[in-house]
């Protein structure tokens, strides 16, 4: 029986990371996936995270379970990161959360409890998303639409053509937002555009689920929270899938949450029930390391305020990197890179076509996504000048 199985395409992009790992040359640039990295090509781990770790391992005494909701510690710092330590919301009892294994656990189990709510609902997802969204999200049963969102001539939101789209979601339908950073167009939303949203979601009732992978990494923690918050003020109900991947650097660690705002503490309540049950079927149980971690850095002010400390570091070293980005490339080329300082986050296109990114795998050894979709923080001070020479050339020759 198992022989009848068919080899499959690796992922699109895990493809290129494996080609990118294979390729020996010394020039090359690997631009492909979605990893933070500092200025010598390593994924660093967070003095915060390595204080936390060194505590955790000198006191742990058991690998039992955590619970099926996961480490209390980090569930509560969770919430508070997304919605503020002094939120109303919190005080009222009408935010739950349960602990997943990474952003795709919070984004499946929020899609189970979307689907147990209504089967075979509409999700509309923008165009582009980040592509495992429509697996994750379509595994349980649900039904997709797109809406207009990055415009390829502006190299910025759509916004006309987003709001034009999102008058057809019927009341009771899903909008899949990305709360910052978006991946992988890099172009976010401004908090007033993020009010019109509000706007329309409670005058047509549709239901946001917002995608936030990336708090911290745009302007900051409570700046790229913004717009969720708005939205949670003005709004009834909502799920959202959060992610310590980035933010805290916890990749291999698989640490996320799936959060529910409700209309009243019973609703909540309930919907950590119905998220229990979801995870039992998926996963069973949370794993505890990267959340104990989470948690311990969450809720210890040292911890957190040398977190706080290292993220803005990050975030500088991103937003810096998009600056000399802009300017090596568009003086290299006579092009307008400017696009590029004006993106959130680590990814952004840089407008190239799919002919053009094969010619720079193939002759320049400059890894990214046929889409041109690249990673900024891939970007060096000892590559970034190879970068703009190879996107140079292959522009010039068309």
């Amino acid at each position: 029986m198992l022989d009848q199985l068919q080899r499959l395409p690796d992922d699109p992009i895990l493809g290129l990371v494996a080609q990118a790992a294979a390729d020996h040359n010394p020039q090359k640039v690997d631009l492909t996936i979605g990893i933070y990295m500092d200025e010598n090509g390593l994924c660093p781990v967070f003095d915060a995270v390595q204080r936390a770790q060194q505590q955790l391992v000198a006191a742990e005494s058991t690998k039992a379970y955590l619970p099926a909701v996961g480490d209390a510690a980090f569930n509560q710092g969770i919430q508070q990161l997304l919605f503020g330590e002094d939120s109303a919301l919190l005080a009222d009892g009408r935010v739950s959360s349960i602990q997943t294994p990474g952003g795709c656990g919070a984004v499946r189990i929020g899609a189970e409890i979307l689907q147990a709510a209504k089967p075979g609902n509409r999700v509309w997802i923008s165009d582009p998303t980040w592509p495992v969204h429509i697996p994750l999200v379509g595994s349980v049963g649900l039904q997709f639409s797109k809406y207009r969102y990055y415009d390829p001539a502006t190299h910025g939101v759509n916004f006309e053509a987003m709001v034009e789209d999102l008058k057809g979601v019927a009341r009771g339908e899903i909008v899949l937002l990305h709360g910052c950073c978006h991946n992988p167009s890099g172009a976010d939303l401004t908090l007033a555009q993020w009010s019109v949203i509000a706007d329309m979601a409670e005058s047509q009732g549709f239901i946001p689920f917002i995608d936030i992978a990336y708090q911290g990494m745009g302007d900051g923690l409570e700046e790229d929270a913004a717009g969720l918050r708005l939205l949670a003020q003005r709004l009834p109900e909502m799920v959202i899938a959060a992610s310590c991947s980035k933010n805290l650097g916890l990749y291999r660690e698989r640490t996320g949450a799936a959060v529910f705002l409700c209309q009243h503490a019973d609703n909540a309540q309930a919907l950590v029930s119905q998220a229990k049950v979801a995870a039992r079927k998926v996963y069973s149980m949370p794993p505890a390391h990267g959340a104990l971690l989470a948690g311990k850095v969450l809720s210890t002010p040292e911890l957190t305020a040398l977190w706080h400390e290292e993220l803005a570091g990050v975030r500088a070293r991103i937003n810096g990197l998009r600056g000399a980005l802009s300017e090596t490339l568009g003086a290299a080329t006579n092009r307008d890179f400017s696009f590029i300082q004006r993106e959130k986050g680590m990814f952004s296109f840089l407008g190239l076509s799919p002919e053009q990114c094969q010619r720079l795998r193939a002759e320049h050894s400059v890894y990214l996504l046929d889409s041109s979709r690249i990673n900024v923080a891939g970007v060096n001070g000892a590559n970034i000048d190879n970068l703009a020479t190879a996107v140079a050339q292959v522009c010039k020759e068309g």
